[in-house]
């Protein structure tokens, strides 16, 4: 693979550490969902941008079965239209494969303003069906929702990238 000036070189991703952070990401937005004023629409969805950040990054292991499976989850735990998160989920994670080779040669910050249209469209999957299905309108302070899981991508990719990274100064010790 060719890469953009500048890259490093990553070492493999764990499965298991993608795993859990994908699980912790999903309790993350239950503890969300069970704060003193419930789900506002303005809170972030933190598994969406790990959903998103894996399925750029490991296509092959996180793929739209994973988002599917994780939105019926959250589906289950917020006791709404079962359904809704897991194709919310499902459409963000095709969206995201479909444009992660682009993604990945751009700067963390581009990259953020490029994810940002993936996110607004997984809150409009949400809230469609949601009125669809007789639900009220949350208010327009769910514009801001998709805002902040884009500031939260250079966080993801400062966290979730951590454990792949090389040594800078290789040795004797350290071959790569």
């Amino acid at each position: 693979m060719i890469m953009r000036p500048g890259q490093q070189l990553l070492l493999p991703a764990n499965p298991l550490f993608i795993w859990c952070s994908l699980i912790a990401a999903m309790l993350i937005n239950m503890l969300q969902n069970m704060g003193l004023l419930g789900r506002a629409a303005w809170t972030p969805d933190v598994l969406a941008v790990a959903l998103v950040f894996w399925t750029v990054h490991q296509p092959l292991r996180v793929s739209i079965g994973a988002a599917f499976v994780f939105g019926l989850l959250m589906d289950v735990h917020q006791g709404g239209l079962l359904g809704q998160h897991a194709l919310a989920y499902t459409v963000l994670s095709f969206s995201a494969i479909t444009i992660h080779r682009r993604l990945l040669w751009f700067s963390v910050l581009s990259q953020a303003a490029q994810v940002l249209p993936l996110f607004a469209l997984a809150h409009a999957v949400e809230l469609v069906l949601g009125l669809l299905s007789g639900g009220i309108f949350p208010g327009f302070s769910l514009l801001l929702a998709p805002l902040v899981e884009a500031l939260l991508w250079p966080v993801a990719n400062l966290v979730l990238l951590a454990p792949q990274l090389r040594a800078p100064n290789p040795d004797a010790n350290r071959p790569l």
